[in-house]
């Protein structure tokens, strides 16, 4: 296939983390590897398939607003906000309820 397993497994992470480089055309494989951590049952412990849906896309509205035609300084404002937002996200997810949902929801 021509494709290195490091390269295959970068753009893995790349896609479902959203990033904000390389979007050109990427968005159905992104919504095919949410669908795709979700049938694999990954964080349903703890969290509902529509709470990691909306989970993936705060991620991808942070990597679209991305100043691609920025200059130095504008990426680096952004960068810096970033990953600002990127903290508050993250204690914001951790402090939503953490328990198993008694009625579990249709992938």
């Amino acid at each position: 296939m021509e494709v290195t397993p490091k390269t295959l497994l970068t753009d893995f992470m790349d896609n479902l983390s959203h990033s904000s480089w390389n979007r050109e055309g990427r968005d159905a494989a992104k919504a095919q590897l949410v669908e795709y951590f979700i049938a694999h049952g990954y964080g349903q412990q703890h969290y509902t398939a529509a709470d990691i849906r909306n989970l993936f896309k705060e991620m991808d509205a942070v990597g679209q607003l991305f100043p691609d035609k920025g200059n130095l300084k504008i990426v680096k404002h952004y960068t810096k906000w970033r990953d600002r937002h990127y903290h508050y996200s993250f204690k914001k997810w951790w402090r939503q309820p953490r328990r198993i949902h008694s009625k579990k929801e249709e992938l």
